[in-house]
């Protein structure tokens, strides 16, 4: 009978934990992050192979409604405008489902794309498939590649810099650090840091 108890104490525990501990998800630093083949604000197909120059992508989760996206539009802007020429281009998602949030549509991805002067790619993950891969959870939330020998290797997660609300009074560039160690051959000092933002629409 003791020995049923503690079997039986032992599946409870099992499910339970199935429930509360939750699985790690989507890509960390090392990991080879996946092409896609997404459609552009243009209304054509973007993927990574496509950018045959490029050393690596700066891949940005983003959306329209967001205000915390809203807040760092003009320094994603303003990242694609520095990197890509030095090969390191931003590649911005839209992750969000617009039948939960109308403002992510694809048509005012167009709109806003226009209004703002994008410099980059705006893709929508149509589907919602390509954002769990990766793992993002906010809006927005960059992944960093560098293109190696075994694919487009992820260096860095995370918030784009350290304060969303005062572009003035940012003390940590984070994905600017970490590109310009890339740039440079030298290691990341910080290679994760938690994504600030809006929950992704599913």
């Amino acid at each position: 009978m003791k020995k049923f108890q503690i079997f039986a104490a032992a599946v409870v525990l099992t499910i339970v934990s199935a429930f509360t501990i939750p699985t790690a998800t989507g890509y960390k630093v090392g990991d080879i992050a996946t092409d896609f083949s997404l459609k552009n604000v243009n209304n054509k197909m973007v993927s990574l192979k496509d950018y045959k120059d490029a050393k690596g992508f700066i891949v940005v989760f983003t959306c329209n409604h967001c205000p915390f996206a809203k807040a760092y539009e003009d320094r994603i802007i303003a990242l694609d405008k520095k990197y890509a020429k030095l090969g390191y281009p931003v590649i911005a998602i839209n992750p969000n489902n617009p039948e939960k949030q109308k403002e992510d549509s694809f048509a005012l991805m167009q709109e806003r794309a226009k209004e703002k002067g994008f410099t980059f790619p705006y893709l929508f993950d149509e589907g919602q498939k390509i954002y769990p891969q990766y793992g993002a959870t906010k809006t927005p939330h960059v992944y960093l590649l560098q293109k190696t020998a075994k694919g487009n290797e992820v260096k860095y997660v995370g918030a784009i810099d350290d304060n969303y609300e005062d572009e003035a009074a940012v003390k940590q560039k984070y994905v600017e650090n970490a590109v310009n160690s890339l740039l440079e051959k030298k290691e990341i000092a910080v290679k994760e840091t938690k994504a600030i933002g809006c929950s992704i629409k599913a």
